[in-house]
């Protein structure tokens, strides 16, 4: 790394929970269990484009592309676990299924924000940090343009 770069924001696309984010349907920073089952289907129908429940190793592959250009470090592939040449609806949604369920805490079936920023996850409109604050956590210590006037 030359020295006028930045290092790289590992989180920089919302972090590991940033894929659960775009299935908050009403855009309330809330993903509810039925916000992410109504989004994976909708989304694993708009890629079935023989409409036959089974994605194939080439739609597969385009799907997975995509996937990495948008989302780079925190994709998630969608794969052929069982090897039948079929990705069904089970094996599309594993990984958001998995990660909702390791997300929800308090297992009432809705991540709340506070549960996708423990997860690494930000709001998709917040800018990632600047180098300076990176290490500084909420709360901690003054404000990156110091105190607040009168202190």
């Amino acid at each position: 790394m030359r020295s006028a770069e930045k290092p790289r924001d590992e989180n920089y696309h919302g972090g590991n929970a940033a894929i659960l984010l775009k299935y908050d349907a009403n855009h309330d920073g809330t993903v509810t269990r039925a916000e992410l089952i109504a989004g994976l289907k909708t989304e694993f129908a708009a890629h079935d484009i023989h409409h036959n429940s089974c994605l194939d190793a080439e739609q597969a592959g385009q799907i997975n592309q995509a996937r990495v250009d948008a989302d780079q470090s925190t994709a998630t592939p969608v794969v052929d676990w069982n090897q039948d040449g079929c990705i069904d609806y089970t094996e599309f949604s594993a990984a958001p299924y998995s990660l909702f369920d390791q997300l929800d805490a308090d297992h009432d079936g809705k991540l709340t924000p506070k549960e996708l920023q423990r997860a690494g996850s930000r709001p998709r409109d917040v800018e990632p940090p600047e180098q300076g604050d990176r290490d500084r956590r909420p709360g901690e210590g003054p404000p990156p343009d110091g105190p607040p006037p009168g202190q």
